[in-house]
């Protein structure tokens, strides 16, 4: 998924995480420990510039439950909530355990445990579960990981419980705690993908199609009082949500108030304030600016309230492939040699919000990271290499063009942009600037007929493996002609194909682990894409605010754990 800034994303959350968190977590300047079984009370505020696009579990395209979404609603498994390599792994949420593969993992069988409410206080059971992933197939839900269309055997036609009410026979309930997945091929990430807010449970006597989104029910420890749709969002406590089961959201404040559409400096500032109010907030999607950047390791009080994680992710320049003059793998290469990371990462904010990549998996171990440099650049570029490769592909002068956003909200923008123009214009490369709508920019790059040959692109892990990250890039067969297509390099080899399928299979993540990042080692050599920075997350938090520890997975402070007592 593309990563994106908003509070609940639609098309990413782009909330995960995977580096052990550095600094941040006391909140206040209190000595004291923090304590779980005391947090309780207060309100926790949260001030966003994304905003509250939808509500609905349908329509969230997150990954672990993302941030808001996970206080509202529990899936079978859920992210482990902590920081470091731990917080890589999934948890038991409404299921007992992760789920029992079964049949070379092409089945999954999940038991519920006997303790799980909705708020009405209606027991949630198996059809719960499967009627929320079905309505996740509605054409008037769009919006969701579109996964389950492809993993569940003969789902690809269905169209959801109002058109076709008997269900998808994919999805079997034998009994109220016993929910049976079969697949259509083996899926060792299975238990990550029941992360997915598409497995939260939705009473089908509750639900109003589209108008469900207005006070969807919840199954977590806070249900929604109000909800102004891409302003405002009022949670306050769920009376049946039992702490006993549980144990991974702490859910300490007794209110949380979340407040959408502020611009990210206003957040950074009433945060660095933190007057009033702004005492007990937080943000999910601002990162620090600049001048709170400054303030930073000088030993200000503001040191003693920064998260800093990573979530992972990966810049890049993306070619395509069947398009000259990126046919020729020799223009590629010196491209690749030519690059100055140093600059990029400048023009991202610098070290402290960036750090250069080399390598398409980013450096997190539960991707399966292997460093290489096929095209060492150094810290500034290697002019003269890039000149050597393209003297013998025939090329005395190079003129392309470069593709990107026409703001610099996601990093893809003109700075960044510039930063490359200047790069290659060292090896005797003149880039042409193509600046494209960003409304629209995912639009004309993810369609072939429309592609550029040369654009920056952004991707993110939906969860915390390197499936999710190399399969959308580089397995053949998910190129999409009719648009949505992720794999620009238009790359497709039988060989890479049948690796994945081979990986997918497995059902130990270490195993499969050093795989796709034995896989991403391979496909380096190619220079399909040009690897420029992974980001690093840095977060403020409130004076009153504890616990504000980034887990492994999203990079960000997990609000389920949060204090403001």
């Amino acid at each position: 998924m593309r990563r994106h800034v908003s509070l609940v994303l639609a098309a990413t959350l782009m909330a995960g995480a995977l580096s052990a968190c550095q600094g941040g977590g006391g909140g206040g300047g209190s000595s004291a420990a923090f304590d779980p079984a005391t947090c309780q009370g207060g309100t926790l505020s949260v001030l966003n510039q994304g905003g509250i696009t939808h509500l609905d579990p349908a329509r969230l395209y997150t990954s672990g439950g993302g941030n808001i979404p996970s206080l509202l609603f529990r899936t079978l498994t859920t992210r482990n909530r902590l920081p470091g390599d731990a917080g890589t792994k999934p948890a038991p949420d409404l299921a007992t355990d992760l789920g029992t593969p079964s049949d070379g993992a092409r089945t999954w069988t999940y038991k519920l445990r006997d303790d799980i409410l909705f708020e009405d206080g209606t027991p949630i059971t198996a059809a719960d579960v499967k009627y929320g992933i079905e309505r996740s197939f509605a054409p008037e839900l769009p919006g969701g990981a579109p996964y389950l269309r492809d993993w569940l055997a003969d789902a690809s036609g269905y169209q959801g419980p109002y058109k076709q009410p008997e269900g998808l026979k994919a999805i079997e309930t034998p009994d109220e705690r016993t929910i049976v997945f079969r697949l259509r091929k083996p899926e060792g990430d299975f238990p990550f993908l029941a992360t997915a807010t598409q497995f939260a449970p939705v009473p089908k006597g509750k639900d109003k199609g589209v108008g469900y989104e207005k006070h969807p029910i919840s199954s977590g420890p806070y249900m929604v009082e109000a909800y102004e749709q891409k302003k405002t969002l009022s949670l306050v406590r769920n009376p049946h949500w039992k702490r006993s089961s549980d144990t991974l959201r702490y859910a300490c404040p007794d209110k949380i108030k979340v407040t959408a559409g502020l611009d990210a400096a206003v957040i950074n500032q009433r945060l660095s304030t933190g007057a009033g109010a702004d005492a007990n907030a937080v943000t999910t999607d601002a990162v620090v600016g600049p001048e709170q950047l400054v303030q930073l390791g000088t030993g200000s009080e503001l040191d003693r309230r920064v998260a800093r994680g990573e979530f992972p992710s990966t810049t890049y320049l993306a070619f395509d492939t069947t398009q000259k003059p990126f046919d020729d793998v020799r223009v590629r290469q010196a491209l690749s040699y030519a690059i100055n990371r140093t600059s990029v990462v400048n023009a991202l904010g610098g070290s402290a919000v960036a750090g250069p990549s080399t390598t398409f998996l980013p450096p997190q171990t539960a991707l399966g990271h292997q460093p290489y440099d096929y095209f060492p650049a150094g810290d500034t570029g290697n002019p003269a290499k890039a000149r050597e490769l393209l003297a013998a592909a025939g090329h005395s002068g190079l003129a392309i063009e470069l593709a990107h956003e026409n703001d610099d909200a996601q990093g893809l923008g003109p700075k960044v942009a510039a930063a490359v123009q200047e790069a290659f214009k060292q090896a005797g490369v003149t880039v042409t600037l193509n600046a494209i709508d960003s409304a629209t920019y995912r639009d004309v790059t993810g369609k072939p007929s429309t592609q550029p040959a040369l654009s920056l692109q952004s991707w993110g892990a939906d969860w915390p493996s390197g499936g999710p990250f190399l399969i959308p890039i580089f397995d053949g067969r998910q190129i999409i002609e009719a648009g949505g297509n992720f794999n620009l390099a238009q790359y497709d080899d039988p060989a890479v194909n049948a690796e994945i399928d081979a990986i997918n299979a497995l059902t130990d993540p270490a195993a499969a682990a050093s795989r796709w990042g034995a896989l991403d080692a391979k496909l380096g050599k190619l220079a399909l894409v040009l690897p420029l920075t992974h980001p690093k997350d840095v977060y403020l938090y409130g004076k009153n605010v504890k616990n504000a520890v980034p887990d492994g997975w999203r990079g960000t402070y997990d609000l389920a754990r949060i204090s403001v007592k």
